[in-house]
């Protein structure tokens, strides 16, 4: 009776929390040579996986084709402060992962690396790529079979246990943001109320110079 009580309690703590973790869809086009890079905001220590795959597409005929076989995508992810946390290439579809070692904008880079046949005029790559961060990125499903976790509230408890976490760690960041948000605001007003003072003084002395009434 209790074990039914407490997976009800599971459950419906799972359900408030559905939309903490972060998912991103994105279909973006692509010409030979080209590089887009798209922001995702990554509180400390928040997992993220995203994987692609890429189809030729032409602009002409507004139809989708298989990619080529020599199609390749290089992949970079840059932290705060331009720190390079993840460069790797893989083929027309491809998956990578990174752990983010600290709070703030990290920039995720795609760019196709090499054709041996260069596309035809008209013709561009069609991009689909996901972005799963937090607990959205974990698979439970592998992580019962590897620790071969055979209760359901067992597992319930570890995915309720990894929200939590994943929550305080959006909440921290969140208290760093409206700290930057609270320091800029006040040197802006300092700068709004000292601005007039200095100009004051400065027209002053320089009406005082022209005039050479010292």
């Amino acid at each position: 009776m209790a074990s039914g009580r407490a997976l009800r309690f599971v459950s419906t703590v799972f359900m408030l929390n559905f939309c903490c973790s972060s998912v991103t869809s994105l279909y973006f086009h692509l010409a030979e040579g080209e590089q887009k890079c798209f922001m995702e905001s990554i509180p400390y220590g928040t997992l993220v996986k995203g994987d692609y795959w890429t189809q030729l597409y032409d602009e002409e005929e507004e139809e989708l084709s298989a990619a080529t076989q020599d199609l390749s995508m290089h992949v970079t992810v840059k932290a705060p402060k331009d720190q390079l946390v993840l460069s790797q290439q893989n083929g027309s579809k491809g998956r990578f992962r990174f752990t983010s070692s600290r709070y703030g904008e990290h920039w995720i880079c795609l760019r196709p690396n090499s054709l041996e046949r260069p596309l035809s005029a008209g013709r561009m790559l069609a991009v689909h790529l996901n972005i799963r961060a937090g607990e959205r990125a974990n698979n439970y499903t592998e992580i019962q079979s590897r620790n071969r976790i055979t209760t359901m509230l067992q597992l319930s408890v570890r995915r309720l246990y990894e929200q939590v976490q994943q929550i305080q760690s959006e909440l921290d960041y969140d208290v760093i943001r409206r700290e930057r948000f609270r320091t800029v605001n006040h040197n802006t007003n300092m700068w709004i109320f000292w601005w007039p003072v200095v100009r004051s003084i400065y027209v002053v002395l320089f009406i005082m110079f022209l005039t050479g009434s010292w």
